[in-house]
């Protein structure tokens, strides 16, 4: 790979002199120099001997680029990522302090690094998954932050995860979170008639997992559903047993991927979602964006009642596949809509709640190109004024200058508040 360094400009310089080592996903270094940001070449996920020998030689470059000591080395809350190992090494050699940031918190800050230097922030921080500060999985998340301080406004209901990271890579599992949550059974009934009936009960969970699995689109699908796999997921989410909670947005795009039978089953990263605003963008390159309505609006942020009326779309329709596609792409469609307008509506609230006019918008969920550009329009109708990150950089990739900004400036708070040491935790990447 190339070492070269990209060099961005920023507003103000930081009051330190930090290398931040990135997370685990799209994994980037960086160092923040003054008023300089180095950020090294995308080194992939760590998961690989490829990416983590390129982390090392990153960060040894950016050790010589700069143009003083190193005052401190930050790193995700995280404590078993390699990154984090990497950061923690380098600190105990240097003598300075390893300074841990919250996954969302770098999120956020780096756009304030990069837009709003000095200034309070809201942000919407939406993406797969990161460690909390209560030590769950974080991923639509409502933060204030300015600088080295956040506070957790709001955030998505939380969906299990059945079987831990297994679920985010199968989109069905999600699906069956969802429909537990609305204490919908998940089960699989063979040889059900499509009546169009209302969906309730067990013919809620038939229509996803039965009768729809011969008709939906099978985006990454390898095969059907098993319906042992079924049962035993049900089991597992009644017993509580392997499904920690989630607020990731990543994840509800999964969940409702799989309720509309869009993709059960993910072969590469976002796959579901991706085939989700697919759908979504077919039905609005056609028919105006559905208006959510009185109900789903008094509903905000808590989703059970757009999840029943997704399912409700899809009744009676298997049975005709022209008329199931267009309710796929239909349901899509009122989904982005819907979630954009309730986290915009949530935003606007908080700002007004706080007396705050900038609103920042980042995490991987934001190349959503619907989500983005609703949420920005109807933000800045509403007068705030939208930041997002140079570059388009929304996922991890732009993560290490969060974290530099908010490890530069923990060092200059003397109180430290929110210089958090990693604890052991079992969350998965």
């Amino acid at each position: 790979m190339s070492f070269a360094l990209l060099r961005q400009q920023l507003p103000v310089a930081a009051p330190a002199r930090v290398l931040a080592c990135g997370a685990w996903l799209k994994n980037t270094a960086c160092l923040l120099d003054g008023d300089a940001l180095w950020i090294s070449p995308l080194h992939g996920d760590l998961g690989t001997p490829q990416a983590r020998a390129a982390l090392l030689d990153s960060v040894a470059r950016l050790q010589q680029q700069a143009s003083g000591a190193i005052d401190a080395v930050a790193h995700d809350l995280h404590p078993d990522f390699f990154s984090t190992e990497v950061a923690q090494q380098l600190a105990q050699r240097l003598g300075v302090p390893a300074i841990a940031v919250q996954h969302h918190h770098a999120h956020i800050a780096q756009v304030q690094a990069q837009c709003a230097p000095g200034q309070a922030l809201l942000g919407w921080a939406l993406d797969g998954v990161g460690l909390g500060t209560d030590q769950t999985a974080w991923g639509g998340e409502l933060l204030w932050v300015q600088d080295a301080r956040f506070q957790r406004i709001d955030h998505l209901p939380p969906l299990l995860l059945p079987g831990g990271d297994r679920a985010a890579r199968a989109p069905w599992r999600m699906a069956a979170a969802a429909l537990h949550r609305l204490g919908l059974p998940v089960q699989q009934a063979a040889h059900r008639n499509d009546s169009g009936q209302p969906l309730t009960g067990t013919r809620a969970a038939d229509a996803v997992f039965g009768e729809a699995s011969f008709a939906h689109l099978r985006t990454g699908t390898l095969a059907p559903v098993p319906a042992a796999s079924l049962q035993g997921v049900g089991n597992m989410m009644a017993l509580g047993l392997n499904c920690p909670p989630t607020t990731s947005a990543g994840r509800w795009f999964d969940a409702v991927a799989g309720l509309l039978g869009i993709c059960w089953w993910q072969t590469e990263e976002a796959q579901a979602a991706l085939a989700l605003e697919q759908r979504a963008a077919q039905w609005l390159e056609h028919h105006p964006a559905p208006l959510p309505d009185a109900e789903l609006i008094a509903d905000g942020l808590n989703l059970d009642v757009l999840l029943r009326r997704l399912l409700a779309l899809m009744a009676g329709k298997v049975a005709d596949p022209a008329a199931y596609g267009d309710a796929q792409s239909q349901a899509a469609a009122l989904f982005h809509v819907a979630l954009a307008d309730a986290l915009a509506r949530a935003a606007i609230a908080a700002a007004q709640d706080h007396r705050i006019n900038g609103l920042a918008l980042s995490g991987g969920c934001f190349f959503n190109r619907i989500l983005r550009r609703r949420m920005t329009d109807t933000l800045t109708q509403a007068g705030l004024t939208v930041h997002l990150p140079t570059e388009g950089a929304f996922g991890d990739a732009g993560l290490a200058p969060g974290q530099a900004w908010v490890a530069a400036h923990s060092l200059r708070d003397s109180s430290n508040a929110h210089t958090i040491q990693p604890a052991r935790n079992t969350l998965c990447a």
